[in-house]
């Protein structure tokens, strides 16, 4: 029994020795990259799209304006949508990251028990190469795109583990801030949060943690429901300008 645990503590240890050889100081969860390099000051500025795309234009417009690139991670639905194809093509020309985000979005595990799998291993495979598959349809190949951020950022270590064998990597959001609920509307009442309180969250966290934002993750979507009017992405020059009076730069994936 000790042995056997002393095996298994190895190899965990080799496992996570191996991680951070290749992604130093950074952080994982649940066996997924959640923060980069946090000795460094660089933003991971990143967009998930699924439903709604509209955003899209605002978005692209700014990122020109202020020339920088970020990593969009978008569902096999959204790349086959034609109203989607054109500012796709725009972000791929200039050389933002595109990846996977699942292709019919699915729940991969329950909300109440994490550990509790909703799918199989041949269902999470077959949909996220389906994702892929919608990629090529814009040149953007697996070996190019090898960063996945699962649907609704909720995954497990099965899950890690299984992106693993495709020779994958899944990242999530970094945890702190509370940029990811921009999606949410007036109708979730106390889950609602409006643009000011996420965009105040952001420099919050920022001034208060002991690494600032260096490494972060930051993540936004590219598109929410009408029935929120109050589009963070609205407020995303000024984020940028603000961040950037900070000393900070922002990378994208494909620079690692």
């Amino acid at each position: 029994m000790k042995l056997s645990l002393i095996l298994f503590l190895g190899l965990l240890f080799t496992k996570l020795a191996a991680q951070d050889s290749i992604f130093p100081h950074s952080h994982y969860s649940h066996g997924g990259l959640i923060r980069l390099d946090t000795s460094k000051q660089k933003i991971y500025l990143t967009f998930t799209g699924g439903d709604f795309n509209d955003g899209a234009q605002k978005v692209l417009k700014t990122l020109r304006r202020k020339k920088l690139k970020a990593q969009f991670f978008f569902t096999g639905d959204y790349y086959r949508n034609p109203e989607n194809a054109r500012h796709i093509k725009k972000l791929k020309q200039q050389g933002h990251y595109l990846g996977p985000h699942s292709d019919k979005h699915l729940l991969y595990a329950s909300w109440e028990d994490r550990d509790s799998l909703l799918i199989s291993k041949d269902t999470f495979q077959e949909d996220l190469l389906a994702n892929y598959q919608s990629m090529e349809e814009f040149g953007i190949k697996k070996v190019q795109a090898r960063y996945f951020m699962p649907p609704y950022e909720w995954y497990n270590q099965q899950i890690s583990d299984w992106t693993q064998e495709l020779d994958l990597v899944l990242i999530n959001f970094s945890p702190g801030t509370r940029s990811n609920a921009d999606y949410t509307t007036p109708d979730m009442g106390k889950r609602y949060l409006s643009s000011q309180i996420i965009f105040d969250s952001i420099l919050k966290y920022e001034k208060e943690s002991s690494n600032g934002l260096n490494g972060f993750i930051l993540l936004l979507h590219i598109g929410t429901h009408p029935d929120r009017t109050d589009k963070m992405y609205d407020r995303l020059p000024e984020l940028i300008d603000v961040l950037r009076s900070k000393g900070y730069s922002f990378s994208v994936l494909s620079e690692l």
